[in-house]
Parts: C-alpha cells; sequence; structure tokens
C-alpha cells in the first residue's frame, strides 16, 4: 500500500510575505504560493487547501499544471528562502566549523546582494556583477586603512554581544569561496527545475587567486625548539622580577596558566592533527601501547583514521598522560586553565601563538636562523608530512596518515623535502625516532634518563 501524501504550510514571516504549501507529489518537491493575509488568506483556509491538494495527490488526480495556476514569477521561491532552506538541511550534514564558515558567508555576503533575487533572476551576469562588487569593496576597505581611516564593522558574537572591530577587506581567495557556496546552492535549485543551468559554475564566475607561499618548517633545529618551548612554558613563564607590598623585590617564575603546550604542539608536529581533531582527542582515542591514536572526529571521511606515533610523539603523550589528572577514556587528553576541551581558536590563540613567540625568543638568543613566517597550527600539520618522507615513507603512506585523498600536496611536500640535504634529512630522523647526536656527528640512542628533548 503506498505511503499517504504528506506536506506542510508556509506561513507569513520575515522572509516569506504570503502563504504557501509545500509538499511532495509523484517523487517530486513541489511549492505552491497561495496569498497574502491582506487579500483573506488565513492559516485555516491554507490547511483547507493543503488537505485538498494532498488528497488529490492520492487519488492520482492532482497535476502541477492546476487550474488558475500562480504566476510563475511567484511560485519561484527567492534565493533568501530557497538558501534558508538548503543551509537548514545542510547543517545536519556538515561539521561545525563549516556551518558556521557557511553562514557568515551567507549572512554578510550573499543574503545582502541576491535575498530579492527570485532563482531565474540569478543569471551570469549578475553573479558577476556581485564578484566586480565584492572587488570594489575590498579596494575601498584598502584605501581606507591607507588614508588613516579605517572603517569597522558591528559584530554579533554567539553570546549575543555586540562590538565593533576593524573592517577587513576580503581576499580573492575568499570571493571565490562565497561564489563556491553560492554554486552549491544553486545546484540543488537545477536539481528542483527552478533554473534550467547553474550560472555559477565556471572559472570564468572565480578571480584569479595567488597561491600562498608554502611554509615548509622542516628544520630540525625548528622542530626541537619549538617542543623546548613549549616544554618550558608548561614548566612556567620566565622569572620575572617582583617587589611585593613592603618594598621587598625578588624573582619568582610565574605559574603556567594552562600546561599539555608540548604535547598539543608534539600531535599537530609528530602526528599531523587538524586544530579542530586534536582538540577533540579524548584518551580512549590514544593507544599508547601499541603506538597509535584514532582520529574519529576530523572534517573528511578521509581525516577519520588511524596514526602510527612516532617514538618521539609517543614518548611525549606519555609523560603528559602521566601528569594529566584526568585520564578517564573520555576525558580530553587536552584541557584549558578552566578544565574545558580547547577548540581550534584556543589551540591557536594559547598554545601554537606563545610558543612561536618564546621560539622565536630562544632561536633570537642564539644566532640561529629565525622560524619562517605564517606558521599556523595548520603548517605544523603539514610539518608532520616533511617527518615521515625524511624517515623514508613512501607517498601512499603520507597520504592515509595525513587523511589526504589528493596526492598533489603529499607530492609537492615530497619533492621539497627530497631537495633537502641528506644530513639534515638524517638529523630529523634521529630527532623523531628518539636519538641525539654526538659532539662528532654520529647519532645515538638516548639513555633513559636522556629521553627528554634538551631545553
Amino acid at each position: 500500500m503506498a505511503r499517504p501524501a504528506t506536506g506542510h504550510i508556509l506561513k507569513p514571516d520575515g522572509r516569506r510575505r504570503s502563504f504557501g504549501l509545500r509538499f511532495s507529489a509523484y517523487n517530486k518537491r513541489e511549492t505552491i504560493r497561495l496569498g497574502r493575509p491582506e487579500d483573506g488568506w488565513t492559516t485555516e483556509m491554507a490547511e483547507r487547501e493543503l488537505a485538498v491538494v494532498l488528497r488529490d495527490i492520492d487519488l492520482g488526480t492532482w497535476r502541477p499544471s492546476r487550474p488558475d495556476p500562480a504566476p510563475a514569477s511567484t511560485v519561484d521561491p527567492t534565493f533568501l528562502e530557497f538558501a534558508s532552506d538548503w543551509f537548514a538541511a545542510k547543517r545536519a550534514e556538515i561539521e561545525e566549523n563549516t556551518a558556521r564558515s557557511y553562514s557568515n558567508d551567507l549572512t554578510n555576503h550573499l543574503l545582502p546582494f541576491f535575498k530579492d533575487h527570485h532563482l531565474p533572476q540569478i543569471t551570469i551576469k549578475e553573479v558577476d556583477r556581485y564578484r566586480q562588487e565584492k572587488v570594489r569593496e575590498a579596494a575601498e576597505i584598502s584605501a581606507a586603512a591607507e588614508k588613516g581611516k579605517p572603517r569597522t564593522v558591528e559584530i554579533v558574537d554567539r553570546r549575543g554581544r555586540r562590538y565593533r572591530r576593524l573592517e577587513r577587506p576580503l581576499s580573492a581567495r575568499s570571493i571565490n569561496m562565497q561564489i563556491f557556496l553560492l554554486a552549491q546552492i544553486l545546484d540543488v535549485a537545477v536539481d528542483h527545475e527552478h533554473i534550467p543551468n547553474n550560472p555559477a559554475k565556471g572559472k570564468r564566475r572565480r578571480l584569479k587567486a595567488s597561491r600562498p607561499r608554502p611554509v615548509h618548517l622542516d628544520s630540525t633545529e625548528h622542530i626541537a625548539v619549538l617542543l623546548e618551548a613549549a616544554g618550558e612554558l608548561d614548566g612556567g613563564e620566565p622569572v620575572v622580577d617582583i617587589t611585593d607590598r613592603r618594598g621587598r623585590s625578588y624573582k619568582r617564575r610565574e605559574r603556567p596558566q594552562t600546561t599539555g603546550r608540548r604535547a598539543a604542539i608534539a600531535v599537530l608536529l609528530l602526528g599531523g592533527g587538524r586544530a579542530t581533531a586534536t582538540g577533540a582527542l579524548l584518551w580512549r582515542d590514544i593507544d599508547l601501547a601499541n603506538g597509535r591514536f584514532a582520529v574519529g572526529r576530523d572534517k573528511t571521511d578521509a581525516g577519520m583514521r588511524e596514526v602510527d606515533m612516532l617514538p618521539l610523539l609517543r614518548e611525549i603523550l606519555t609523560e603528559h598522560k602521566a601528569a594529566s589528572e584526568t585520564t578517564g577514556p573520555d576525558d580530553p587528553v587536552f584541557l584549558t586553565a578552566t578544565g574545558r576541551r580547547r577548540d581550534r581558536h584556543n589551540l591557536r590563540l594559547n598554545v601554537v601563538a606563545p610558543v612561536i613567540r618564546r621560539a622565536s625568543e630562544m632561536l633570537a638568543e642564539r644566532g640561529s636562523q629565525p622560524l619562517p613566517e605564517g606558521i599556523t597550527p595548520h603548517k605544523l600539520r603539514h610539518t608532520f608530512a616533511s617527518v615521515l618522507v625524511a624517515i623514508g615513507k613512501d607517498p601512499t603512506y603520507v597520504m592515509a596518515q595525513l587523511g589526504h585523498t589528493d596526492p598533489a600536496f603529499t607530492l609537492r611536500v615530497y619533492s621539497h623535502m627530497m631537495s633537502r640535504s641528506p644530513g639534515e634529512r638524517e638529523r630529523l630522523r634521529a630527532l623523531v625516532e628518539g636519538h641525539h647526536w654526538t659532539a662528532n656527528g654520529q647519532p645515538r640512542h638516548r639513555t633513559r634518563r636522556q629521553r627528554r628533548l634538551p631545553r
């Protein structure tokens, strides 16, 4: 027996001015506009109309070309209506960070421009006009900043608090991502037969974006000093001069507000974790006995994987677990000062940023080559690829450990790392495999007492 037809009423609200019906008929989604409250339409009238339509569908007598059909211009939803429905359905399928990004691009960029467009009105010409408008806005913001009169924009955070911050010009990549999102939405509009083709698709709709400069952190000294700096911050902030209320002066090492920085940096550097996935790690994900950890809350299907621990990472995580107060299976591996799980923003601001600052100071004090500019948590993840190549792993293994499906990035890293000197590759291998270098340049195993990174 066939399932009865179902549907629901669309009521007027801030986005919609008329009553309407939405239902499925003969395996297709249908929308009918009824009329506005000013014209005498009420909820009861809309419910009766819906009941009639569903009855006709069950009897097989309903046809899209009904007597007295609504004009095509009113049947086609506006971009605001369609995009809102699309986002509501899509939200359950994507990660929270992706949903936040889509929401920002829709709310602050696409909807202000396209919200009143009916879908057939979004043409190639309109998409090009949107792109040109965003380029013009970016130029105006940059020009205002150069004149010493930077523009500000009001922001409402997730708690509803309002504040103003400097308005930043959109990059070519950001504008392209907005057009890509528009193309995703219009792909569904094509499937629903609202429009014949997708006007936002194609390279001609995009700006030419420069490829970001690669940041390769593959120097043994740089990796070692990052871990050293993180360990120093875990042990306490640098010594400071203190003057008490009686005027007495003394020196004191500041107590750390947070710990676990060395272990978090190690997972990014030597485990290839994305910032979100690293913050989401639970102790049940880490198998110290067998030397691997599971990444199960990542952003892609390929990202759900098991990673083999390098010896140094295994050693650091073992020390971190021994020093942690909460190590139950469902306890987070990395906690903030207030005992909450670290998210990607906390990792970036309170772990990676201070460690990079301290590491830069240490390198400057030693007269060594400074860290490359532009290091982010994601660039530390890229370092993991360099490490694996240095110790002789093939591209297929590197891809699987990183959770990549496209070999292009892996091969670029592979080619870069193979251009390094054999001596540098050997030093890097020695570091991550638990050796260190003697005065005559030969590697040797560290003793149990020496199995801590030199401070």
